[in-house]
């Protein structure tokens, strides 16, 4: 009895299928118009893909009263590795049009950074990029991000809004670095292909 068959992962997961199917989901549900919109907008054959270059700046304050970025798990040795191996930050990092911190803001990147290399200092990306538009767009990119390297480049593995069914890339730079407080300003760069 102490053994999980195989046959009761299935029951389970239909149960699971089943209870989700007859719950209310109208609360996480787009509007329908929008939904039917999308739908014949992009059914059609002519529908033709676009190409939308970006540029924008992330503000990564992990020190002081109002940090944006805040570690929410570590392993035991994290701080005492080099490359801080199994730190784990959530963010709420704003994003500007200008590297400067009072430059207009243009959304957000909410999400988390994993300290996941141990032999250099590599952080695994997971994370939307919310813009402030009427549409709601977001871009997700997920991936490594070898943050000592000058140029780094990451996946986009979807979006939504303006940026819907979205893929490409985004490079990042690092414009500055306070070594002691860890606060860095980055520039992002993306390519998206979207409909």
């Amino acid at each position: 009895m102490g053994k999980f068959l195989p046959g009761m992962a299935a029951l389970l997961m239909l149960l699971l299928l089943v209870s989700y199917s007859h719950s209310d989901t109208t609360l996480i549900s787009p509007k329908p118009e929008a939904v039917q919109e999308w739908m014949e907008s992009h059914s059609q054959p002519n529908a033709k893909q676009k190409i939308t270059k970006l540029r924008f700046y992330f503000h990564d304050v992990v020190s002081g009263k109002n940090p944006t970025s805040v570690t929410v798990a570590q392993w035991n040795s994290s701080a005492t590795t080099p490359t801080l191996f199994g730190l784990v930050n959530v963010m709420d990092d704003p994003l500007t049009e200008g590297p400067r911190r009072d430059s207009k803001l243009v959304g957000w990147a909410r999400g988390m950074y994993t300290s996941a290399s141990i032999e250099n200092l590599g952080l695994l990306m997971t994370l939307s990029f919310v813009f402030r538009d009427e549409h709601g767009s977001t871009i997700t990119v997920v991936g490594h991000n070898q943050i000592l390297n000058k140029y780094r480049e990451m996946p986009v593995v979807g979006g939504s809004g303006l940026y819907r069914l979205a893929r490409g890339l985004v490079t990042a730079r690092t414009v500055w670095l306070n070594v002691t407080t860890k606060d860095a300003v980055v520039e992002y760069n993306a390519v998206l292909l979207h409909y």
